[in-house]
């Protein structure tokens, strides 16, 4: 059985709290562990900060996309934007690597996603957007999202 939810706001920095735990409320009826449950908010605060920083340069003039999508007892998360997209997807994806170290990022948010969900697809397109594609299994999930 499928159940999903969709969320859209405005991309700003503080709506990255509200959607961490609009997502993790929506999980959480499939009862993850604990430590599911934080990388679960972990990847979805990573992605969102993306968007609003990186895809349009933290100026507040777009929209965040968010579906979410239980499906036997795996969460599927698309977080998307319309921003800016990423020139060069292979070397944002590497370690520490960043656009804005003025800005003090970490330049881990790709590694982070990737070492806490089981599948990242990311497609982008320059003046467009970027699409994150997240797929985590739970590991003691209910079959039923109800």
């Amino acid at each position: 059985m499928k159940n999903e939810m969709t969320l859209e706001f405005t991309a700003v920095s503080e709506n990255e709290s509200f959607a961490r735990v609009t997502v993790a409320a929506f999980v959480a009826q499939l009862d993850p562990t604990m430590d599911e449950l934080t990388e679960i908010k972990t990847v979805v605060s990573e992605a969102v900060t993306n968007a609003i920083i990186h895809g349009y340069n933290n100026q507040a003039d777009g929209k965040v996309y968010i579906k979410a999508e239980l499906i036997d007892g795996a969460v599927n998360l698309t977080i998307r934007d319309e921003g800016v997209g990423i020139e060069n997807l292979e070397e944002a994806r590497q370690p520490l690597f960043t656009t804005k170290p003025e800005l003090e990022r970490s330049g881990m948010g790709f590694t982070i996603m990737e070492n806490f969900v089981d599948h990242v697809d990311v497609y982008t397109a320059l003046g467009q957007g970027t699409t994150v594609y997240l797929t985590k299994h739970l590991s003691k999930s209910k079959a039923l999202c109800n």
